[in-house]
């Protein structure tokens, strides 16, 4: 790259990289295992009942149940080493609405430990105190053979939590009968506190040459967590494995590691393995046949590994649970940090996705154009690159919404400039974009080069605004910048210095239609402990990284967002690509799956990915298309593009060293089968759109497991090769090469119409379909309404006035529903009212269109001139020729059209052409 030439010090940069390429690449000794992870190791080691705890003082305080945990006295007098651990802790239960409890377990502050153990801030909404129910009172009930009685709160109608004092346990049940979830069932749990270092006493940890202080030594915690009724757990993101978590420990499980969750840069990672990536959301959720869903997370973003344990597991341990239910156990065990849980008792599963993001926040909604297909590689050279890029999509007639310019259209890594000589005229560039209705996405990475004379630099460093090192100098860590610092964005005042960046006066070159990137922010440091900043650093109020580690990159892209709403003064939705996710993460934008390689394996696993990250809150993620390393053979890259339009997020991407593969490169089949892939996403943007404001009020995913829409169904529970698309289409991935066979199971008592022919398929059973290159599988499910927009054009911002296609798959009962969200696509108006929200309503042989937008007055209006231009309707028994609008009582024909626009099949739907009904109206069709 002609930047890297014209300066030594990227000379030299670029020669670590490509040294750095063998130790970034998997190798599994590169990474720390359980074994050489001393907090794990500990925790795994220990058995069940090894630990006494007591719960004493039990009382009401702040409308919370409070308590002391009190180790169990073994003997009278014991030793120095023993009074170490026996420091009472202090233990709050709180009930919130809609079913959730929440536990935390501390250090006593009054007994004055070395410092102050870090509670992670900012992730829980502020809004979320104010669902507290107080407690008003307590009731005891002697359980089983205990000796003393145990406390009882009521939390939901039906379900009540309790704390049980000896020993120490906290589980919910059902009223009266079946548990639901429950901690220290088995004795496992263990608080590692804080103490003054001993004479002589070794607290130094080392890893490939690495050494970690560890100034306040041993903190970690464990504890075990049980759900009963449950068949299988989910969620604990990210990794690259099955949807369904397998068993990591138990009978024939062997040289197995616990599942972690530690962010860190896995260069070209390996699909099935329990090996952390990028993100770390300690979110298990549990479904079950026999008792529904439940979930427990734990707020903590230290290091934290999870165990699944197999049946029989415990077969020695001599603890006696209850035996008439199904049950999955796991172990908990973090480095650092407090026991922050929350129980959420579901029943259904999207009850505990609502309860969940009713804790963390719903997912943002949005502007449309991101929605939409998107353009990236490493790198596009310059302007006149992007200039052709941009001109070729229009030649071959295949839509797209943004372009992305990766790490070296900067002035020599250093973020927010350019390099003037290959992008001297950015803002010119941008708008000749935006006067398609295109926009345009910029990398910016959390490293930022160390050089005197770089504004950023400068001014991080005269404010001290960096994290520090163990010593207390700014943090001094190598990346794609050389030798960079890290902003300390922990600090509020941090991410506000840093959200003024993105003024159109600090950001040079930038314009209104530019949106951002942030890479590499697990924090990615090449010369670090397992490629990542060290756990001594120092955060504000001295907080070490291990203890914040997990959460650095929510910080960082929470900033970068919040930077992109000043720069519009409030009025504009930001959009910002994060790789590294936490908890809340999905307020603040999209995740992408990272570095994933061009394989067939690569392209399956990406649905389970994307599942986990969308159970877990994330709706707007995806993987990238074509795989970033490697090049695809035509059929993988076909495959890849007609399985990702149906990701939340939409992207194609591409690593340097990679032969470029724009979708026009593979010969004109193949790139009539690319365009036909794109064109399906931008005919259901209405449908996609209508979903994410779905997942904005009530946090359900875009993209589901089946079992989220039928949940009794066994067959579901473990199938992560097909996925639903809200509640009326589901996806069939094509894995594996040459396939000319695919066998799908279609849930429910109800038909699936499949979405290219039309053709009914029986619900509750598999079918064998005959598969092609043109597509892959998908269905209409039979009792639901799909809203479309067929008519082609350069991007989605070009669609806004388009007439939209209405799509009924008729059930048994000839009788469907479905929904339309419309807003202005861009701005908070709607946060104000200003939305079209309609509900469409087939029975009894005529079609309702109903208003669920209130419209209290005062409130923002927003109003649509647009149209529906065609009804489809597939399922109808009966054969009436024309339809009855009313209430301006016209006539409408009723005739044999194409399902999809451009088909090659000829008219074989059931359409009622051009009853130009607005979109805004309140309307009656009647089929005559």
């Amino acid at each position: 790259m002609k930047t890297q030439m014209r300066n030594p010090t990227l000379v030299l940069l670029l020669l670590l990289s490509s040294q750095l390429c063998s130790v970034l690449s998997w190798k599994k000794d590169e990474f720390r295992n359980c074994n050489q992870t001393p907090f794990c190791k500990r925790a795994r080691a220990r058995k069940p009942s090894s630990s006494s705890l007591i719960a004493q003082d039990v009382a009401i305080f702040d409308g919370e149940l409070t308590a002391k945990l009190f180790p169990e006295k073994t003997q009278e007098n014991p030793d120095e080493q023993d009074q170490d651990r026996i420091k009472a802790l202090v233990l709050t239960l709180s009930v919130y609405q809609d079913g959730i409890l929440r536990l935390k377990i501390d250090e006593d502050p009054k007994l004055d430990p070395p410092k102050k153990r870090f509670e992670v801030p900012d992730v829980i909404l502020p809004e979320f105190s104010n669902k507290k129910l107080w407690l008003q009172k307590l009731s005891t009930e002697t359980i089983g053979g205990d000796a003393g009685p145990s406390t009882i709160v009521y939390l939901l109608d039906g379900y009540e939590a309790v704390l049980r004092h000896d020993p120490f346990e906290v589980y919910v049940r059902e009223k009266g009968g079946n548990r639901v979830i429950s901690l220290n069932s088995h004795g496992l749990f263990d608080f590692e506190q804080l103490r003054v270092k001993r004479d002589g006493e070794e607290w130094e940890e080392r890893f490939k040459g690495h050494t970690d202080r560890r100034p306040y030594g041993p903190q970690s915690i464990s504890f075990d967590v049980s759900f009963y009724g449950a068949d299988h757990v989910y969620g604990i993101p990210e990794r690259a494995t099955s949807f369904a978590l397998k068993p990591t420990r138990g009978p024939g499980i062997e040289d197995s590691e616990p599942y972690r969750l530690f962010n860190l840069d896995v260069f070209e990672y390996i699909h099935e393995s329990p090996f952390g990536l990028y993100g770390s959301i300690p979110l298990m959720i549990s479904h079950g046949k026999s008792r529904g869903t439940s979930g427990f997370f734990w707020l903590n973003a230290a290091e934290m590994q999870i165990d699944v344990l197999g049946s029989g597991w415990d077969a020695e341990s001599g603890i006696s649970l209850p035996s008439s239910q199904s049950r999955i156990d796991t172990l908990w065990m973090s480095e650092a940090g407090i026991v922050d849980a929350f129980f959420f008792v579901g029943p259904g599963p999207k009850d505990v996705v609502r309860q969940y993001t009713s804790v963390t926040g719903t997912p943002a909604m949005p502007q449309l154009f991101a929605l939409a297909y998107h353009q990236c590689r490493w790198n596009y050279r310059d302007e006149e690159d992007v200039e052709q890029v941009d001109s070729k999509f229009d030649e071959h007639d295949i839509p797209y919404d943004v372009l992305w310019l990766d790490i070296e259209h900067t002035d020599g890594k250093r973020y927010l400039t350019w390099d003037r000589m290959l992008f001297p005229h950015p803002e010119e560039m941008q708008r000749k974009l935006a006067a398609k209705g295109r926009h345009m996405v910029t990398i910016v990475d959390p490293h930022i080069k160390r050089d005197d004379s770089y504004f950023l630099h400068k001014e991080a460093t005269e404010k001290r605004y960096y994290v520090r090192d163990a010593t207390g100098k700014d943090y001094d860590g190598w990346c794609w910048s050389g030798s960079s610092s890290y902003l300390d964005v922990l600090r509020p005042e941090v991410r506000s210095w840093w959200a003024e960046k993105f003024s159109l006066e600090n950001y040079v070159g930038s314009t209104p239609s530019l949106y951002i990137w942030n890479d590499m922010n697990e924090p990615s440091v090449f010369n670090g402990p397992e490629v990542t900043m060290p756990r001594d650093a120092l955060h504000q109020e001295d907080a070490e990284h291990r203890e914040v580690h997990n959460a650095y990159g929510y910080y960082f892209h929470m900033a970068t967002a919040d930077g992109l709403v000043k720069r519009g003064d409030g009025g504009d939705r930001p959009f910002v690509l994060s790789r590294a996710v936490f908890a809340g993460s999905q307020r603040y934008g999209a995740i992408w799956t990272g570095d994933n390689t061009a394989e067939w394996d690569h392209l399956r696993v990406s649905v389970p990915m994307i599942l986990t990250l969308g159970l877990t809150g994330i709706s707007f993620s995806g993987a990238d298309v074509g795989g970033f390393f490697g090049n695809p053979e035509p059929e993988l890259l076909v495959r890849w593009y007609q399985l990702g339009a149906y990701y939340p997020f939409f992207r194609g991407h591409a690593h340097h060293d990679t032969k470029r593969r724009e979708p026009w490169l593979f010969g004109d089949r193949n790139t009539e089968r690319i365009r036909e892939a794109i064109h399906i996403r931008y005919m259901l943007l209405p449908y996609f759109y209508t979903l994410f404001r779905e997942a904005n009020t009530s946090g359900v995913p875009v993209v589901r497991p089946l079992w989220m829409e039928f949940p009794s169904e066994e067959a579901t529970f473990s199938n992560d090769e097909a996925f639903m698309i809200g509640s009326s289409l589901l996806v069939q991935g094509i894995y594996t090469e040459h396939a000319r066979h695919a066998s799908v199971y279609l849930p429910g008592k109800e038909s699936w119409y499949e979405v290219k022919t039309g053709v009914a398929y029986k619900g509750g059973r598999t079918h064998k379909l005959d598969v092609n290159e043109e597509s892959v599988p998908a269905f209409q499910r039979a009792g639901t309404i799909i809203p479309r927009k067929d008519r082609f054009r350069r991007s989605s911002t070009q669609m806004v006035n388009d007439p939209y296609t209405l799509v009924i798959a008729l059930n048994s009962s000839q009788a469907a529903e479905g929904e339309l969200y419309v807003d202005d696509g861009r701005s908070f108006e709607f946060q104000q009212g200003a939305y079209i929200h309609r509900r469409f309503v087939f029975s009894d042989g005529k079609l309702t269109s109903l208003n669920l937008a209130p419209t209290p007055p005062g409130q923002a209006q927003f109003s649509s001139e647009c149209v529906i231009e065609r009804i489809i309707l597939q399922g109808l028994s009966t054969g009436q020729k024309s339809a009855l609008i009313e209430p301006e009582n016209q006539k409408a024909e009723i005739e044999k059209g194409p399902l999809l626009p451009h088909s090659r099949q000829g008219p074989t739907a059931i359409t009622i052409r051009k009853p130009n009904v607005r979109i805004v109206d309140d309307w009656v069709i009647k089929l005559l």
